[in-house]
């Protein structure tokens, strides 16, 4: 394969004329360098990449959290911090590409331009460094937290705010028959992001099919979700609504109560018929009990009656005849007659 090229005398005598030159002529030209030279130039290239390696590996330099969410008027820190071996004189916070703290490695904060912006040292087992603290976060705050290393390093991270609403129950506790269908309507106002929204009966989560929900956004940004969901009034039961966004730890929650006026008489149907059996039988037994004592009482008495006159003939009797056996005498019977005597 052979090679174009120009020569410098070809290129003085005339620009559109270009000689053809053998391979081997030109073995030591490449755009007009020689080979040395581009061997040079590429090993002084890779000297000055190995050094600049070597520096970045020896100022590590390591933000924290890299990623951060908090809720309005709460507060955020991020931790920079350098190696022992990096040797750094100024370090700046950056808020959105703006800074809003200067740190000098001898001296400390050099100047702060937002009010409650403020940085304090930090120090690890790794080296020291310096945490920024901002106080009350509001929406603008959100963005890129930088920690620059001037001339040495510089990292970055994230900052998301959000923001709480409120979440009601409608209408209040009620009141139902049972079998009865109850509405229930539910409101989180004033989220940024949109909230999550769920309901709970009892403590128990509700299927998402269970109940809809509607989401709308007002001029500051802000989210509104509007919920319905419709129970059956099976037992008196607590209902609750909740609304929540990744940086609160516990939802807000909205509680109302579900009574079933026909519970406690559903019941006592329940027990009637059992009762009614048991006052039944018993009264049964007592109708009979008391026939049985009837008749018995009954029996006991005629026999009494019937056997009282004999008894006394008898005792009677017995002590009249042992009245006259020890008597000592007696007296004349003029009626007397005896059918074996004679005379008068």
């Amino acid at each position: 394969m052979r090679r174009y090229a120009c020569t410098q005398q070809t290129h003085a005598q005339s620009n559109d004329m270009c000689l053809f030159s053998p391979p081997e002529v030109h073995v030591t030209l490449i755009h007009g360098l020689p080979l040395g030279s581009i061997t040079m130039a590429v090993f002084v290239l890779f000297l000055l990449l190995l050094s600049c390696t070597t520096q970045a590996v020896s100022a590590v330099l390591k933000l924290l959290p890299v990623s951060l969410t908090v809720l309005i008027g709460d507060q955020a820190r991020y931790t920079c911090m350098p190696t022992k071996t990096t040797v750094w004189d100024v370090m700046l916070w950056e808020l959105n590409s703006t800074v809003v703290v200067s740190i000098s490695r001898r001296y400390g904060v050099l100047s702060s331009s937002v009010p409650n912006v403020t940085a304090e040292e930090s120090h690890g087992p790794n080296g020291d460094g310096w945490t920024l603290v901002v106080q009350s976060v509001q929406r603008h705050h959100e963005g890129e937290i930088t920690c620059n290393l001037q001339g040495i390093d510089r990292k970055t991270a994230s900052l998301y705010v959000q923001e709480k609403g409120s979440v009601k129950v409608s209408g209040g506790n009620a009141t139902a028959l049972k079998g009865q269908s109850v509405l229930f309507e539910c409101q989180a106002a004033g989220w940024y992001p949109q909230p999550f929204l769920q309901w709970e009966v009892n403590g128990k989560k509700l299927s998402q099919r269970d109940y809809n929900l509607r989401s709308e956004e007002t001029g500051k940004s802000l989210f509104t979700i509007n919920s319905n969901v419709s129970l059956m009034a099976t037992k008196s039961s607590g209902v609750d609504c909740l609304a929540s966004v990744s940086a609160l730890s516990t939802p807000l929650k909205s509680s109302v109560r579900l009574t079933v006026v026909a519970e406690v008489l559903q019941d006592e149907d329940n027990c009637t018929l059992p009762l009614a059996l048991t006052s039944s039988l018993a009264a049964l037994l007592l109708l009979l009990l008391l026939a049985v004592c009837t008749v018995l009482c009954y029996r006991q008495r005629r026999q009494a009656k019937g056997s009282t006159p004999d008894a006394l003939s008898f005792e009677e009797l017995y002590n009249g005849l042992r009245l006259r056996a020890n008597a000592p005498g007696g007296q004349v019977n003029v009626g007397y007659i005896n059918d074996g005597a004679t005379g008068s």
